[in-house]
């Protein structure tokens, strides 16, 4: 996401224009479902790639038991690259439109983000993800959407693909792909262990050219829930 410039601010900013909490962690795609109503979860990851730059995330959202559908969530993200770093603080609320329990999911993801450093906005996106569930342990997640950055003003269209199989009763394996109009299409995949009954995910993540530039990435996560 560098593609003309090599300030940290464009590739962090084509980063966190994604749902913070996108599928879960650092999944670039999102899916239609909001958290558990009465639910909080705090998602951190750290992202480093063969460049040796890199993205820390922290994204905390909760889903109160009178508004169902609505999950509310924000974000702190720091990205550096060999010569610079940059931090984004944003929100990111998330509209469950229809359940997939009823078939098909659908939802509004939307994001904005303020960098520190500049003092202005850098961000924004708004994403329609859709979730489809086929049997017992498999789903997948299709989104499609805009998303800014003040970083040459670019406006990109973003689409993208996700399939999530539940493998064993405490592990999760995904592959997704994406591409937006500039870079390469992207792609990562994912393993995610659920331990200490339901309320902690682990993540190990590989991707190629998740920003759309950087040939390799790897994260770890954590998601925490209470």
């Amino acid at each position: 996401m560098r593609f003309i410039l090599g300030a940290t601010v464009l590739p962090l900013a084509l980063l966190v224009a994604e749902p913070a909490c996108a599928a879960g962690g650092a999944d670039v795609i999102d899916d239609a479902a909001v958290e558990t109503p009465g639910t909080c979860h705090l998602e951190s990851w750290v992202t480093l790639n063969s460049e040796k730059g890199g993205l820390v995330n922290s994204a905390p959202a909760c889903t109160r038991t009178a508004w169902p559908n609505l999950e509310i969530g924000g974000f702190v993200a720091h990205g550096w690259t060999r010569n610079s770093d940059d931090t984004l603080i944003g929100l990111s609320p998330k509209l469950m439109l229809r359940s997939e329990d009823r078939g098909v999911g659908i939802g509004i993801a939307t994001s904005i983000g303020y960098g520190i450093d500049r003092g202005r906005l850098e961000t924004a996106s708004v994403i329609v993800p859709v979730t489809i569930p086929a049997g017992r342990i498999v789903r997948f997640n299709l989104n499609a959407g805009w998303q800014w950055t003040r970083v040459d003003h670019r406006h990109d269209m973003f689409v993208g693909a996700q399939a999530e199989v539940a493998a064993a009763r405490n592990l999760n394996v995904m592959v997704e792909t994406f591409t937006r109009d500039h870079g390469k299409a992207g792609g990562q995949t994912r393993l995610r262990w659920t331990i200490v009954g339901g309320k902690m995910d682990l993540d190990l993540i590989a991707g190629r050219y998740v920003d759309g530039v950087t040939p390799n990435s790897f994260s770890l996560g954590v998601t925490i829930r209470r």
